[in-house]
């Protein structure tokens, strides 16, 4: 009988943490950049601008700084495999012991412990050390390219919602506008990504949004105190 392979959340957690918070930056850190500067009394042309800097400023940092983050990680992980490889050629009787030892701290009797790693290892030894030892699979491998992409065009994506409303809102409700649209759209990728990794939307949408607000009124009081006396 063939049996469906289960996919399960897990799998798709390294670019879908990459992609919200960049849309959630993205989202946020403009609106609140733009608030700022409306606050301070600036035109829609200053608002524009300032939306414009910081999609691309913030787009081009969050793509670096996942890329450099993450492929630390894939540094990590590359050492750890030429580790692994090294030790499993001069010593494999002492990774055979030491891979039949976890699987009996998981519950496995000794001799079928043995088994396993024996079975294991004959099939793909680098591969059983990597997953069973040290934690390395394929589903959360370190890919720094994807994270980076990821993090940066979403980020893109999110900044471009308060860029949008000042272009198209009055100019006297531009802080109205850009706040109440910037915490539904908030409100709604927190929502999006509580159900994509189980957890509950409400629950997801009031902490996004919670903060959300917060910064941009923190942002927009800091714009009209700097304002008033610049």
């Amino acid at each position: 009988m063939k049996h469906d392979i289960e996919r399960h959340r897990t799998g798709s957690v390294g670019w879908l943490r990459a992609a919200v918070l960049g849309a959630d930056d993205g989202i946020l850190s403009t609106a609140s950049l733009m608030l700022g500067v409306a606050a301070a009394h600036g035109s829609r042309a200053n608002l524009i601008v300032a939306g414009v800097a910081g999609l691309v400023s913030g787009a081009m940092s969050m793509a670096a700084g996942e890329y450099v983050s993450v492929h630390s990680q894939a540094d990590t992980e590359q050492a750890d495999r030429v580790l692994e490889r090294s030790e499993l050629s001069t010593d494999s009787q002492g990774e055979h012991e030491e891979l039949a030892a976890i699987y009996v701290s998981r519950g496995l009797e000794p001799d079928l412990a043995k088994q396993v790693a024996d079975q294991l290892m004959a099939h793909d030894a680098l591969g059983a050390h990597l997953r069973d030892e040290l934690g390395i699979t394929e589903a959360f491998i370190a890919r720094p390219i994807q994270a980076a992409v990821a993090s940066g065009a979403s980020f893109s994506v999110g900044a471009v919602v308060p860029l949008f409303v000042t272009v198209i809102a009055p100019q006297t409700s531009a802080i109205a506008f850009i706040f109440v649209t910037s915490l539904l759209c908030l409100a709604g990728l927190g929502a999006l990504s509580a159900q994509a990794g189980g957890a509950s939307m409400t629950i997801g949408a009031m902490r996004v949004t919670f903060w959300g607000a917060f910064a941009m009124a923190v942002t927009a009081g800091v714009g009209h105190v700097f304002g008033t006396y610049a």
